[in-house]
């Protein structure tokens, strides 16, 4: 009997390791920064800071250096972008939507729906940007900050530095909300179950609500989580309509594609609403989608140039700036009409 190893597979495989093995490190690295750095409780979340620090090592790294990393980098911000989103359903459920009551679904499905009217609306036709980068933009502000952002790099099959210079956006102006709210909730006489509302539903990352909830109190902390969390949820719903929006078949009619990892997305919501997975088995699962996430956020930060980014030019942050304006002055006007 003859054995016959087959050297293409292996070294196929292996081209990818240098890739991957930068990119497990600085997603290590921008985990611990925002864990044991205790950036975090500043709203810096490691995704944040990983396509910071991907950014920082792709520009100072020569053009050939990169071509070798290329293979792993792809294998980060496509599978494990993927599979990060999917796994980021379990830390939704049914029974957060229930406790936060009919009026706070509404405002988070107005300001979703308007924001992300209002910015396309503004990028494509006062602007004049790139529609990618002007649905990237949205969705920064709109959903879920950096998440949604590279959730939405597979529908619209975008580049990594117009991902970049959306994440920049999040960054700035999630950063922003984090002085500007408290001053907010000290100036206006709102409740506290009020102002968790307003927080959950305008600020842009899940970390930057976090951030600010714990500074205002635990019940703005706790109701401000809670909402943001349907924001979240509001993800899938978001890229299904990018998806027909943006996708035509060869007939020139409109097609939607459902992404697959947007399916996974809602389906582990579902599992985690039923309650049978043991809690430390979740707590793994939450922390391997978020890791995934991180990864992928350094995998599109080294694929980013400072020269891309420049060619975007101001535009991005004009659009975020209104976005950030819209959210503060519309969220409270509508937090005040229905729950006021």
């Amino acid at each position: 009997m003859k054995l016959t190893l087959h050297a293409a597979p292996v070294a196929t495989h292996a081209r990818h390791l240098p890739g991957l093995a930068l990119v497990v490190a600085l997603a290590l690295v921008a985990t611990w920064l925002a864990r044991a750095g205790h950036l975090a409780r500043y709203g810096a979340s490691a995704l944040t800071l990983a396509i910071v620090l991907g950014a920082l090592v792709g520009n100072l790294l020569r053009q050939h250096h990169l071509t070798s990393l290329a293979a792993g980098m792809s294998v980060a911000q496509r599978g494990f972008l993927r599979a990060g989103v999917a796994l980021y359903g379990l830390n939704l459920s049914v029974q957060q939507v229930v406790r936060v009551g009919g009026a706070g679904l509404t405002v988070d499905l107005f300001m979703v729906a308007s924001t992300l009217a209002l910015g396309y609306l503004v990028g494509t036709r006062v602007l004049r940007m790139d529609r990618h980068l002007v649905w990237l933009t949205c969705a920064g502000s709109a959903i879920c900050g950096a998440a949604a952002v590279v959730a939405a790099v597979p529908v619209l099959r975008s580049d990594s530095d117009k991902t970049a210079a959306a994440v920049a956006t999040v960054v700035i102006f999630g950063t922003l909300s984090m002085l500007v709210d408290p001053l907010l909730y000290h100036a206006l006489p709102a409740t506290h179950p009020i102002f968790g509302v307003f927080v959950g539903a305008t600020v842009h990352e899940v970390a930057q609500v976090v951030a600010i909830g714990k500074g205002l109190g635990g019940e703005v902390a706790g109701t401000a989580v809670i909402v943001k969390m349907i924001r979240v949820m509001l993800l899938v719903p978001f890229l299904l309509t990018l998806s027909w929006l943006e996708g035509r078949g060869t007939d020139g009619e409109r097609r939607i594609t459902v992404p697959w990892f947007a399916l996974a997305f809602l389906a582990l919501a579902g599992v985690n609403s039923l309650q049978v997975v043991p809690e430390p088995v979740l707590a793994g699962l939450r922390q391997l989608g978020i890791w995934l996430l991180t990864a992928a956020m350094a995998g599109l930060g080294l694929s980013t140039t400072l020269a891309a980014m420049r060619r975007a030019g101001l535009a991005p942050l004009r659009l975020a700036a209104l976005l950030f304006i819209y959210l503060v002055l519309a969220g409270g006007a509508i937090n005040w009409w229905l729950l006021g």
